[in-house]
């Protein structure tokens, strides 16, 4: 999810692994701040290390959290940060 608009067919590599390769065009395209990562309704996604250490590298802060708080989360950061983008994995 863009500040704009939603990528309605954003897929990851991997069912239940965030990895760069999900997230790379969206972080070099909007540089954000902070990347919500909603990880599902019972926590399943798992972010790996290289994705966090790519995402430190970039200089984005990364907040992962079940999906409907980290829904809350980007709805709230939205307000006060301008470069704030969203992943959220919607079906378990």
């Amino acid at each position: 999810m863009y500040p704009d608009y939603v990528e309605r067919n954003w897929w990851r590599k991997e069912g239940h692994e965030l990895c760069i390769d999900d997230i790379k065009y969206s972080i070099e395209r909007e540089s954000p701040e902070i990347l919500i990562v909603g990880t599902g309704a019972y926590a399943n996604v798992t972010i790996l290390n290289s994705t966090k250490n790519y995402l430190e590298q970039k200089g984005t802060k990364l907040i992962a959290e079940e999906t409907s708080k980290a829904c809350t989360t980007y709805n709230q950061l939205m307000k006060s940060h301008q470069k704030v983008l969203g992943a959220f994995h919607l079906t378990c």
